[in-house]
């Protein structure tokens, strides 16, 4: 009886001992799976991390590229590419902008009795054509320069990149060929209704489209753009073998600083043929003044530009000089002409705006400048001998696609012979769009 008390007592301990072993056993177990599952989460988090941070590093790259971008256009003399803007078909690329407005002037300017119109329409395709040669061209289906509703060519030309690959370098330089830009001064490079901040421009507003071939590139933190262009208003055919020749050299110290010098002439251009230059000068073009024996008429310009830039804003300033001279047998008509302007900017909340810029044009002897006038009666009738404007707007920035603008103008100035200009004033509202 007793050895058989013994024997169940010593079953029943190895039982619980083995019992005890095994409870052990599965909790070394799950302490064991528990510790690599927690050493898996570890480094999955860490991968998880390091992926964070190269998209981060990657998205720092494209937009260095985007701003590249942008930075190449102005220094080729045109307007920063839209951001993610257009439609593709297959290779090629299409866009647009434009401007909706209402405008009215004082009786004397060119909108007497307040109209709508259709401000700006154009259209813009681009498409690779072989490794660095691209095509790039637009159509001005309306502009607010022409009186009507006529679909002309804008830019057209073929673009060779990184030129400058032939000697191991990437970007110092790039070659147009075709019909770009007058790349003169820096104001042109955002004349469109959606770079514009403001409706109207400035007075001087230096710009014009013309058949040649530029240079463009940039070397550190200068750029620089040079092209040798016909130099006549006709799109098609050059009247005189004394070609236009025009550049702009910019320095970009930082991000908040920008200066450029610019210098122009138009070559000598046929009086009876020409009849005005490609280049827009004081709402008109630079034509002859001289009597009917005058064959040949030309303008020489240099102008300086500094801009200081924020985050929300920037404040830029311009200046220049034009002296033009004829060959006319009868009489010296050579004229020195000054002009600038001062434009400022500030982003408010809820993305407001407000801007604002002063400019005049002094021509002591005269010289046809239209401002807001009446182009018939100021660009052929009685000389400026001073222009000044003073304009006040803003406006809401739906997106980047859209934006709505206001603006009032004054402007006053006096003719040759001692008349006045004072009832040329502005207001107006544009919807601006692109896609």
């Amino acid at each position: 009886m007793i050895r058989k008390l013994a024997i169940t007592v010593w079953f029943c301990a190895l039982t619980g001992l083995l019992s005890g072993n095994c409870a052990f056993a599965s909790t070394a177990t799950e302490a064991e799976e528990l510790k690599l599952l927690r050493e898996q989460n570890e480094l999955l988090r860490s991968q998880v991390q390091k992926q964070g941070s190269q998209l981060d590093t990657l998205a720092k790259k494209v937009q260095q590229l985007e701003t590249t971008e942008a930075e190449r256009a102005v220094a080729a003399g045109e307007n920063p590419p839209p951001a993610a803007s257009g439609y593709d078909l297959g290779n090629i690329h299409f866009s647009g902008e434009g401007g909706v407005a209402f405008f009215h002037t004082g009786t004397e300017g060119f909108a007497p009795h307040s109209e709508f119109r259709v401000d700006e329409a154009r259209l813009f395709v681009e498409a690779p054509i072989w490794e660095s040669v691209y095509f790039y061209g637009g159509l001005d289906i309306a502009v607010r320069e022409a009186p009507g509703l006529e679909t002309k060519l804008g830019e057209l030309y073929l673009d060779f990149e990184d030129v400058s690959q032939l000697w191991g370098k990437t970007g110092q330089a790039n070659l147009r060929v075709g019909r770009m830009f007058c790349p003169f001064g820096e104001e042109y490079l955002t004349r469109y209704a959606m770079e514009n901040p403001l409706i109207s421009h400035s007075l001087a507003d230096f710009w014009g489209i013309d058949p040649g071939v530029e240079l463009y590139g940039k070397l550190g933190k200068f750029s620089y753009v040079v092209a040798v262009q016909n130099g006549g208003v006709n799109g098609q055919q050059d009247f005189d073998g004394d070609k236009a020749v025009m550049g702009r050299v910019s320095f970009d110290p930082n991000k908040h600083w920008h200066f450029s010098v610019s210098g122009m002439r138009t070559g000598d251009l046929n009086a009876q043929k020409d009849f005005l230059s490609a280049i827009w000068f004081g709402n008109g073009f630079f034509r002859s003044i001289g009597s009917a024996g005058t064959t040949k008429f030309h303008a020489e310009a240099v102008e300086g530009d500094i801009a200081a830039r924020w985050d929300t804003g920037h404040v830029s300033v311009n200046g220049g000089y034009v002296h033009y001279a004829d060959n006319d047998p009868t009489r010296d008509n050579a004229r020195d002409i000054y002009y600038y302007a001062i434009e400022a900017q500030q982003k408010l909340p809820h993305k407001f705006y407000v801007a604002s810029r002063f400019s005049q044009i002094l021509a002591p002897n005269g010289y046809p400048l239209v401002g807001f006038g009446n182009f018939d009666d100021a660009f052929f009738g009685t000389q400026a001998t001073s222009l000044w404007r003073f304009t006040i707007g803003g406006g809401y920035r739906f997106s980047d696609r859209l934006l709505v603008k206001l603006e009032y103008s004054l402007e006053r100035g006096d003719e040759v012979g001692g008349g006045h200009r004072q009832r040329q004033d502005f207001i107006g509202t544009e919807a601006a769009f692109k896609f």
